[in-house]
């Protein structure tokens, strides 16, 4: 009858003797495994802290995932974060036993704010050196700056170490001896001659391997990624060769007509005229959505500058044009009216004197700068176009401004009410529609 023993040490290696008996005489095979050890300092982790937080995962070893957000219960560790489904005071206390927890290590993390990643507010990037990369978001800027903050801190400590010491990184130890083979953080040592390995060994000698060489094999890819970036092109010279252009949707207003050498974009101008050209009597003008598909296909004609003519078929459907001029406004990172005149905006409407609150909007609108004032003017006249067509179109001052009254502007922090901001927004906008004469004056002045 066969006999088996195994001896095995928590935390450290395991070794299996395996006995057999043969006609021929006795004979005894040792299997020997090494699993990795973990520092004492891993073994359980102190929650730091723990809120709501919008996650999405984008990548997976470097390969690419589709955005999708859900609201995850956030949990700051001393080496990672973990997600959990939901908020449990005792929530790593009453983890079962097996269950693999959601999470991302942050040692060698990158933790960095991000706009391009998505279209939310307070967003930031983390990218781990495996190629996960995560996105946290959270309405209240206060909230995600603190977590920003403190992840940022934690995967400082870990790529420093605490003193001054390198953190201290799993270790590969014999069954049978005390010796400790590190992980490499160069070349991996020369391969000695092995004894033939039995199939069934295969599996976790190839494991055994690939952890060891984990961290050679990302070194050369650092340092490939080093030199093809050192010798890739300047960004000014991608530009002159024509490569790279500088992109319309999403740039500072500012920044775009100093380039077009004008005060209100081209792409605005051009929305405006063929919207009045054939758009005016069209039902729901600007409420109803065009295809975002044809919609996107527009926006990145115009980013690549090429010669747009907006009265091609392909762009029959007004709305089409219509939804693009509205994510042109949606997608300023600073809106059309700027932050610091928020709260100045929203005291004036306040006010219930009538004379005095148009004189108080129309200074407001005076002290814009040329390109916000110039591109407000040409759109509220144009709106203002639209509402003489109500009847065919079936758009009043009231729909206009739900509209565009978020479009147009926002505050830079949610710090207050959303509700009670968004009244204000559509009541600014709905009170320069109406008084849109008075303030601005004649088109022609």
């Amino acid at each position: 009858m066969h006999k088996q023993s195994a001896l095995v040490i928590p935390g450290a290696v395991q070794m299996r003797i395996k006995n057999s008996q043969s006609s021929t005489g006795e004979r005894l095979s040792q299997t020997k495994s090494m699993v990795i050890q973990e520092p004492d300092s891993q073994q359980k982790l102190p929650v730091l802290t723990g809120e709501y937080l919008n996650k999405a995962k984008i990548a997976e070893g470097g390969k690419k995932l589709r955005k999708n957000w859900t609201s995850t219960w956030v949990v700051l560790c001393s080496n990672q974060l973990l997600f959990y489904k939901e908020s449990k005071q005792e929530a790593v206390a009453n983890l079962k036993p097996g269950y693999k927890l959601d999470g991302v290590d942050l040692c060698e993390a990158v933790i960095e704010w991000t706009t391009e990643k998505s279209s939310r507010k307070n967003v930031i990037q983390i990218t781990t050196p495996t190629g996960h990369e995560f996105l946290l978001q959270a309405d209240h800027f206060p909230t995600i700056c603190k977590w920003h903050d403190a992840i940022k801190k934690a995967a400082n400590s870990l790529s420093s170490g605490a003193g001054g010491q390198s953190y201290a990184r799993p270790s590969l130890q014999k069954s049978n001896s005390t010796e400790c083979l590190s992980r490499p953080t160069s070349d991996p040592p020369k391969p000695k001659p092995k004894e033939p390995k039995s199939e069934h060994r295969r599996s976790i000698m190839f494991k055994l391997n690939y952890s060891a060489s984990d961290n050679s094999d990302k070194n050369g890819v650092k340092n490939r990624l080093k030199k093809f970036i050192s010798r890739r092109p300047s960004m000014k010279t991608l530009q002159e060769k024509g490569i790279i252009k500088d992109r319309v949707f999403g740039c500072h207003i500012l920044t775009l007509c100093e380039r077009q050498g004008t005060t209100v974009p081209r792409f605005v101008k051009l929305c405006v005229e063929e919207v009045e050209k054939r758009g005016l009597v069209a039902d729901g003008i600007y409420r109803v959505s065009g295809n975002l598909a044809t919609i996107q296909k527009l926006r990145l004609l115009v980013d690549q500058e090429e010669e747009l003519d907006l009265g091609d078929s392909q762009w029959e459907d007004i709305h089409v044009i219509t939804g693009a001029l509205k994510m042109f406004f949606r997608e300023l990172p600073e809106p059309l009216f700027p932050f610091r005149f928020f709260e100045l905006f929203v005291e004036a409407i306040k006010i219930k004197e009538q004379t005095q609150k148009v004189q108080a909007m129309k200074k407001l609108i005076h002290q814009l700068p040329k390109p916000n004032h110039n591109t407000m003017k040409l759109l509220f006249n144009h709106l203002r176009r639209v509402l003489t067509k109500s009847r065919q179109n079936l758009m009043s001052t009231q729909g206009i401004s739900i509209v565009f009254g978020p479009t147009l502007m926002w505050p830079e922090f949610e710090a207050g009410n959303m509700e009670v901001n968004m009244v204000y927004q559509n009541h600014i906008v709905e009170f320069i529609l109406i008084e849109c004469l008075e303030i601005f004056g004649l088109e022609g002045k």
